[in-house]
């Protein structure tokens, strides 16, 4: 085997744990936004890495405690085109296993500039932005409970959950208007209007 190979080998196997994920990503700070759009490494591993629906994560089956941490994987985080989560590293893909979001919404505040409204999101890991047509609100209802689930979606394909108080905020910001499906709960920002659900009569 030539020693390219072997030099590729040892860089893929280095990253089988949280300690080699650190060494790929060489000086790479919390708070830096590595480019993990332009990273495509070939090799995909799987060592036991899941978020939970409550935004903690977890290294086989024992959690994550450090934040630092924490906020440093979530910049390498990517979901890819087919539907999964991974961490991204110029060496390696991981699996993330996530139960409904990778992401909490903890924050919004609404803001006026020039009349025009935007509101501002920040998440459990600390980014901050303007949901809008590049950050679209979702919001789905359960056909049987009907209970909410209310999206923001934050980066590339990585959406987050808001938590239930910031989810009531929202709501108090909504106004109602009324649609051929009936009356809905409506937001506006960035020049987008988003649905957050139908207002039950009675």
């Amino acid at each position: 085997m030539s020693d390219a190979a072997n030099g590729e080998n040892r860089a893929t196997a280095d990253v089988s744990s949280l300690d080699g994920l650190m060494t790929a990503l060489g000086g790479h700070a919390a708070d830096d936004a590595p480019p993990v759009d332009l990273w495509n490494p070939e090799h995909c591993g799987d060592i036991g890495m899941e978020i939970r629906r409550d935004g903690s994560w977890w290294y086989q089956g024992s959690r994550i405690g450090r934040e630092r941490l924490v906020r440093l994987f979530a910049r390498i985080l990517r979901k890819d085109d087919d539907g999964v989560h991974y961490l991204v590293t110029p060496v390696e893909k991981i699996v993330v296993h996530v139960e409904l979001a990778p992401l909490l919404a903890v924050r919004v505040d609404a803001l006026n500039e020039d009349g025009r409204p935007r509101l501002a999101f920040a998440t459990n890991v600390g980014d901050v932005f303007v949901a809008g047509p590049d950050h679209p609100i979702l919001v789905s209802t359960d056909p049987d409970t009907l209970a909410p689930t209310p999206l923001v979606r934050v980066r590339g394909k990585l959406d987050a959950l808001m938590t239930r108080p910031c989810f009531f905020d929202l709501v108090e910001l909504a106004e109602i208007r009324d649609t051929q499906r009936g009356r809905v709960l409506t937001v506006e920002s960035d020049g987008a209007r988003f649905e957050l659900g139908r207002v039950e009569p009675g």
